[in-house]
């Protein structure tokens, strides 16, 4: 019974009209894994008004620009750094003209909750110490921007030899944060509006802002992208209305 159901089902999409299908449904919007909440209050705010809903991928960077420069259908990408946008910029992908800073954001070491751990971002401050036999969860320092951004403040403070074989990385920040929350490592490093979306974790410090490239968010549309909403929807991000939505959630705007 339950095959035959499927099967209706099926049928009932197939003769749905493909053009009124993508007419109903909003760009397709590829985004770093930082901005979930902030993205999809704004998507929702912006259908609000009348407009179709944004479809929105979150993933690491690294992972949406190779997605990106290997084909995948998509209307506007959302970076966590410049690197992964200019590397999509480079392979000819952009719509000229489009490309924007959208937000700025903070690094922070994080720990459970319940954790009494204190420590303070500096030159040489005793991070490995208080890892003990624990793991630092970080996003993969090796391409994703969250896991980059903290390698760099690291060496910046002369403390990334000491830890870097204790380092778990993960797929994307969140992932790095959920390490963190489930209490699998005493100690991870995300951005500040992660912390502030998780009431599992505390923020133990911040780092200088000085010891890692600014943190940004570029926008910008796709060359492929063809939906009617796309260049609509990035102004209403880059808008009063649209980036208040995300200082609310701790960015900050450029």
């Amino acid at each position: 019974m339950t095959r035959i159901i499927h099967l209706f089902v099926l049928l009932a999409a197939l003769l749905v009209s493909p053009a009124a299908f993508a007419q109903e449904r909003g760009p397709v919007v590829l985004a770093a894994a930082s901005l979930q909440e902030s993205l999809t209050e704004a998507a929702n705010a912006w259908a609000a008004k009348g407009h179709a809903k944004p479809v929105i991928s979150f993933a690491a960077s690294s992972a949406l620009a190779r997605q990106v420069i290997a084909g995948a259908p998509a209307n506007l990408f959302l970076s966590a750094d410049e690197e992964w946008m200019d590397a999509v910029a480079k392979a000819g992908l952009l719509r000229a003209g489009t490309r924007t800073t959208l937000l700025g954001n903070r690094l922070v070491l994080i720990a459970p909750a319940a954790s009494k751990v204190r420590l303070t971002p500096s030159r040489g401050f005793p991070l490995a110490k208080a890892l003990g036999t624990g793991r630092l969860a970080l996003a993969d320092p090796a391409a994703v921007p969250a896991g980059k951004y903290a390698k760099t403040a690291l060496t910046h403070l002369g403390v990334w030899t000491g830890v870097a074989a204790k380092v778990a990385p993960a797929e994307n920040v969140r992932a790095a944060m959920a390490l963190v929350e489930r209490g699998a490592a005493p100690l991870g490093i995300v951005y500040a509006t992660d912390a502030r979306a998780s009431k599992t974790v505390r923020i133990v410090g911040t780092f200088p802002a000085s010891s890692h490239p600014p943190i940004r968010y570029p926008v910008a549309v796709l060359k492929a992208s063809r939906h009617k909403d796309t260049a609509g929807f990035r102004a209403f991000l880059l808008s009063k209305q649209g980036r208040a939505i995300f200082v609310r959630h701790g960015f900050s705007a450029p």
